[in-house]
């Protein structure tokens, strides 16, 4: 297999399948990069053996499947992971589905392959005590100066939206200072798809975005830009990169294993908290903006297995020797 990497002429239509996902389907910036990696690596492999993703038919798209499949590193691990082989699989989908749609070839060659079988991870669960221990940890951080003044107020808002609300960390770090008010209860995220959710806001978060927007307009160059969490680089806004680093040092302060905690583990526990105080599963997924209520279901099923697994560790009758 050669390691040339496709022209852009080697794919005339991806350009305007990418846009088409933008227009219509609404494909945020990351989606759209996959599906572009994705679709550039299948046309790698074809070139390898004298074909083309326009051209291609069942059998050559099976054996890209197999590759895939049985791929290895030097190591003998899985050259890619279930996860990765089932969203290639799904972007070859869309492409070719495109490809036809368009009369760009007269054969859809995907239809009749299975999909790869994915076993969905568990998600990591922080415990309430360890996300109140992330908390508190917040109110440690100095103020010996305006600037640790301005970075704790900040990092406060950050981690109470993300608790109060369960959003992911790239809705929040773009959100606009126009969607948000003093002592507003709701703030109108806009999710995947552009669809928008409307999703409460608890007392702590209100007071420490009503704290963070007091700060934010105070400053000179920060109550000009358009975002709530401005920042001085190239895209305006803070990144994910940053807020993992503020992540991992709030994690230290608190005593907790940084490797475990992640801005995702935070919306898993958001829900997960949620459904063990009797939260209805629907608004839970509402909030979430879940479009399909059984990726919501995973929650529950980690509160099933740690019931049963207090039963077997905590109940006084389990394993106890009968006479």
């Amino acid at each position: 297999m050669t390691s040339e990497k496709p022209k852009p002429k080697d794919m005339p239509y991806l350009d305007l399948f990418l846009e088409m996902q933008s227009a219509e389907l609404g494909a945020s910036k990351n989606t759209l990069s996959a599906y572009r990696r994705d679709i550039l690596d299948f046309q790698t492999y074809l070139i390898g053996i004298g074909s083309s993703a326009e051209t291609a038919d069942e059998n050559a798209l099976s054996a890209y499947l197999t590759y895939l499949r049985t791929a290895e590193k030097p190591t003998g691990e899985p050259m890619w992971k279930d996860a990765s082989r089932a969203r290639k699989f799904s972007s070859l989908v869309g492409y070719y589905r495109f490809l036809v749609s368009e009369n760009l070839r007269p054969d859809n060659p995907m239809q009749s392959l299975k999909r790869p079988k994915t076993i969905r991870p568990m998600p990591k669960i922080l415990s309430e005590e360890d996300t109140g221990h992330l908390l508190e940890a917040t109110q440690r951080l100095p103020e010996k100066t305006p600037s640790d003044i301005y970075a704790k107020c900040r990092t406060i808002c950050l981690l109470e939206i993300l608790y109060a609300t369960g959003m992911r960390v790239s809705e929040m770090i773009s959100l606009k200072r126009s969607q948000v008010r003093e002592m507003q209860r709701f703030i109108a995220i806009s999710g995947k798809g552009g669809k928008e959710r409307l999703v409460p806001l608890n007392d702590p978060a209100i007071e420490a975005l009503t704290q963070w927007m007091r700060q934010r307009d105070a400053d000179v160059t920060d109550r000009h830009s358009p975002f709530l969490f401005p920042s001085r680089g190239k895209v305006g806004h803070l990144t994910r990169q940053r807020f993992a680093q503020i992540l991992d040092d709030l994690a230290e302060k608190a005593g907790l294993d940084k490797a475990k905690i992640s801005p995702h583990v935070l919306r898993h526990a958001f829900a997960t908290h949620l459904l063990s105080h009797g939260a209805d599963l629907r608004a839970v997924q509402k909030m979430l903006g879940h479009s399909d209520i059984s990726t919501t279901q995973i929650y529950t099923h980690v509160l099933q297995e740690r019931a049963q697994r207090l039963v077997r560790e905590k109940h006084p009758l389990v394993n106890k020797k009968i006479d």
